[in-house]
């Protein structure tokens, strides 16, 4: 990592582990500086454009989600991506109305957010169901949010279609952590008032690259991304038209998010949607691995040495949920690797960027 970035991703870090020591004064002196780092560093540390990412997510079957949604507004704040919306592919109420509280929460409401419909697991679950529902004393949310049910959201389709009929040419980054149902409906679509392209030639002329957290590579056993919507994944993997690039489960499996950092790291603030999520998905403490957060880390910054890749070739969806990988020397697909090296580095990396505060005045 070039230095200057190094000094943006930890100045809070290394502020949190001064403020101790530091007299009133020089402390005021240190928020007036990382503030000023908050703002204007991001254009010295990344001379090149956002990228331009769309968040297809399962958020509300694990906790991961919700860490990766939290790092992609911290790569808002440091100029390095822009969120141009999140669709999601848990058929559950409470999923888009979390989704939009941690948007909210982050001073992004206005990021569209579209709904999978007719689609998998429905069943609730407190990580989402609870900061969505949860009230103050007055009756207003703890987590201001305009979505209350997932009625109320776009239909995902209608939304992939029209934010990609939006951007310039081969701009966009798709990162899909969970099933593979919106894409691959996507993929069907036929021409329409949004775009005179079909799906596939809406794809191939707009995304760069799609980025996926699913399968094994490691063992080739059963992964629940795949697992849940079988068909549609085949059909992505056989069919989607620009490169791939997989997370496998073995990836996020080696790094655990601890969460002994979920009580630290997120404390700036007395109600987080984040810390709330993590608690409220199991009796505290529990470290979970950090599966979806490994997509967005290489989503965002491929070229930083965070993860080695495969050789190219090509991944097949099997029956069951189970995953092979060919290599072939014209294949698009590659799977990302872990090196023992890289582990440490890796997770903080994607611990500090999941923590970073919403706004510089919400530091202290």
């Amino acid at each position: 990592m070039p230095p200057e970035q190094t000094l943006f991703a930890y100045p809070l870090y290394f502020l949190r582990k001064m403020s101790c020591s530091l007299t009133p004064r020089c402390k005021l002196y240190a928020e007036i500086l990382l503030c000023s780092l908050l703002i204007f560093l991001p254009s010295i540390a990344t001379a090149q454009t956002p990228v331009n990412i769309i968040f297809d997510t399962d958020i509300g079957n694990d906790v991961d989600d919700a860490l990766a949604l939290a790092m992609l507004h911290a790569f808002e704040n440091r100029h390095e991506a822009r969120l141009l919306a999140v669709t999601i592919t848990k058929d559950n109420k409470w999923a888009a109305p979390y989704v939009d509280l941690v948007n909210t929460f982050y001073g992004r409401p206005e990021i569209p957010i579209g709904m999978v419909k007719n689609g998998k697991t429905p069943a609730s679950d407190p990580l989402i169901q609870v900061p969505s529902e949860r009230k103050n004393p007055d009756g207003s949310y703890v987590y201001p949010h305009r979505i209350t049910d997932g009625t109320e959201a776009q239909d995902a389709v209608t939304l992939l279609r029209k934010t990609l009929a939006a951007q310039p040419d081969d701009s966009v980054v798709i990162v899909q952590v969970g099933f593979s149902t919106n894409l691959a409906r996507l993929l069907e679509t036929k021409a329409d008032h949004i775009s005179a392209l079909d799906g596939a030639s809406l794809i191939k002329k707009k995304v760069r690259v799609l980025v996926v957290m699913a399968g094994n590579f490691s063992t080739g056993d059963p992964e629940f991304n795949l697992q849940q919507d079988v068909p549609s994944a085949q059909k992505v993997f056989s069919e989607w038209p620009t490169p791939i690039v997989d997370s496998g489960f073995e990836v996020g499996a080696a790094m655990l998010f601890p969460a002994s950092r979920i009580e630290h790291d997120f404390a700036y603030a007395k109600n987080h949607p984040i810390a709330e999520a993590y608690r409220a998905y199991k009796p505290m403490p529990y470290d979970r691995p950090a599966w979806d957060l490994t997509a967005v880390l290489y989503a965002v910054r491929p070229g930083n040495d965070y993860f080695a890749l495969s050789p190219p070739g090509k991944i097949t969806v099997l029956p069951g949920g189970r995953s092979r990988f060919d290599p072939s020397p014209d294949g698009r697909h590659r799977y990302l690797i872990l090196n023992e090296g890289q582990k440490l580095r890796t997770l903080e990396a994607m611990i500090m960027l999941a923590s970073e505060p919403p706004e510089c005045n919400r530091c202290f």
